[in-house]
């Protein structure tokens, strides 16, 4: 079974249908269970550190039409993310580390 990644857009966020938002706003706070989730308190605070993500150099480099098209597909937008994901997942099946988190 293939595996498919969806990105969500936080500019472009998917609509909640109306019918979903009156049901969430049906819910009580105190009927909300956070049993599951740990409770964030000035402990965790003073633990918490701030990372900066990585900048990604800009790269420029000469790819033929067909690549571009293919890539572009039905949806242009983020064609060049999803070219850069091709290429990452080329160098980690070939070049495996044991300490690289995944992302």
């Amino acid at each position: 079974m293939a595996t498919i990644k969806h990105t969500l857009d936080p500019k472009n966020p998917p609509k909640t249908p109306k019918a979903d938002l009156k049901r969430f706003d049906a819910i009580r706070d105190e009927d909300i269970d956070y049993s599951d989730i740990p409770e964030l308190d000035a402990e965790f605070w003073a633990n918490a550190e701030i990372k900066t993500p990585a900048q990604k150099p800009v790269v420029t480099m000469r790819v033929d039409e067909e690549t571009i098209d293919y890539f572009k597909g039905s949806d242009p937008k983020g064609y060049t993310a999803r070219m850069a994901a091709v290429l990452k997942a080329y160098v980690r099946a070939h070049h495996p580390r044991q300490d690289r988190n995944p992302e």
